[in-house]
């Protein structure tokens, strides 16, 4: 399901954000780059998993316990590739939240995520312009 106009538009925010808190760690993940090497990835492995398949049938003529591992190891890759589009590449989008101090006290938020500091941050952000 694509995101709405104004889920767009915070995302864009957010990364925006991140870019100017930190551009050392923002030009390290470069979101933009991922988002675009993952069908690439994807549909590589997709056609080699057909490719196999097909060398898979065409072996069997001759050998058919050959034939049968290829067809399946095609089929294999054509399954992962389909996953790789679908989910991502293993071990992506997972960023250890490192505590960092508040803003507001000296207390190290410990027990809050990544995902609720940007928040926060964002929605003190919106509170000082309005």
């Amino acid at each position: 399901m694509p995101l709405s106009e104004h889920e767009q538009r915070m995302l864009d925010q957010i990364e925006r954000a991140l870019i100017e808190d930190d551009p050392k760690f923002a030009t390290s993940v470069n979101v933009t780059r991922i988002r675009r090497r993952r069908p690439i990835i994807a549909g590589a492995v997709f056609i080699a998993g057909i490719v196999c398949l097909v060398v898979g049938v065409i072996a069997t003529q001759s050998l058919l316990a050959l034939g049968v591992v290829v067809s399946v190891l095609g089929f294999l890759g054509m399954v992962t590739g389909v996953g790789l589009f679908v989910f991502g590449l293993p071990g992506r989008g997972k960023i250890a939240a490192v505590p960092e101090p508040d803003d507001d006290n000296s207390t190290p938020a410990t027990s809050s995520s990544l995902s609720q500091r940007m928040e926060e941050r964002l929605r003190r952000r919106f509170d000082q312009e309005s």
